[in-house]
């Protein structure tokens, strides 16, 4: 079966058929997926969604561009939330310094706060970094990440720094980006690493792979994920569906009974 280990279902992008959708996904052999938290109220609707679907698990964590939101009292809110049953991680959090707002300072502070976090709940981390590589890696060395573990979710940075994040014992989440004609620097990352350091991922709605690129993503586009990763590691399309979801349940610590229990309860 195929995990999803990152995904925003409670996007508005699926306000229209999101119940038909997700429901179908164990059918089209979606064994799993990990909703991840970017906002408060993403995080609040991703539990919805834990109740609803149980071959779901979640991320609870807020993402830099909305880290301005955050004070002490939401916080504390995302303390208790992350203690929730089948979250799995913390996250998404990082550094994203394409866009202005919030400062970086902000944004360092909520990074810190929400590695912090993780530490006292023994969770895994998902790090959202764009245009941020040495902050983001100082940040992490800082909190000995290498303990947490957890994703560099949608990498895009280069060879040499995936090496770093290896050493760190990080997966990474690699997505329809590598399909894409333009991604040669993604595509070395990829044929380099060794196959028990890959997840597959969507960020649905977000970032569909050729030949669906600029539609709606969603997980039931993982194989074409898998074949272009299966390409440039000159191994069949079975292994890389079979270790990379070997691979997402020891990132979220998910033992395989746990894992078969919440796939079986979806039938």
């Amino acid at each position: 079966m195929i995990f999803d280990t990152h995904a925003h279902y409670d996007d508005d992008a699926f306000d229209e058929d999101r119940e038909s959708l997700l429901s179908s996904l164990p059918e089209n052999g979606i064994g799993g997926v990990v909703n991840v938290g970017a906002s408060l109220s993403s995080c609040r609707q991703t539990l919805a969604l834990l109740e609803q679907y149980p071959f779901f698990y979640g991320a609870i964590g807020v993402h830099p561009s909305e880290t301005a939101e955050l004070t002490e009292e939401s916080f504390a809110w995302l303390r208790t939330a992350a203690k929730t049953a089948r979250v799995v991680a913390v996250g998404e959090i990082g550094l994203d310094y394409y866009w202005e707002e919030p400062d970086h300072k902000t944004q360092k502070e909520w990074f810190h706060r929400q590695l912090a976090l993780a530490g006292e709940l023994g969770l895994p981390v998902i790090i959202h970094s764009r245009d941020a590589a040495s902050d983001t890696l100082q940040i992490l060395k800082e909190h000995q990440a290498e303990q947490l573990g957890g994703v560099i979710h949608c990498y895009s940075y280069s060879l040499a720094l995936a090496k770093e994040y290896e050493k760190m014992g990080f997966y990474f989440g690699i997505g329809g980006v590598v399909t894409f004609k333009n991604a040669r620097k993604l595509a070395e990352v990829v044929t380099y690493l060794p196959l028990d350091r890959i997840v597959l991922e969507t960020d649905a709605p977000y970032l569909a792979p050729v030949p669906l690129r600029g539609s709606r993503n969603s997980s039931v586009n993982l194989p074409y994920i898998a074949q272009r990763i299966a390409e440039l590691k000159d191994v069949s399309y079975e292994e890389v569906i079979k270790r990379t979801c070997e691979n997402a349940k020891k990132l979220y610590h998910l033992n395989g009974a746990e894992y078969a229990r919440s796939y079986n309860n979806a039938d």
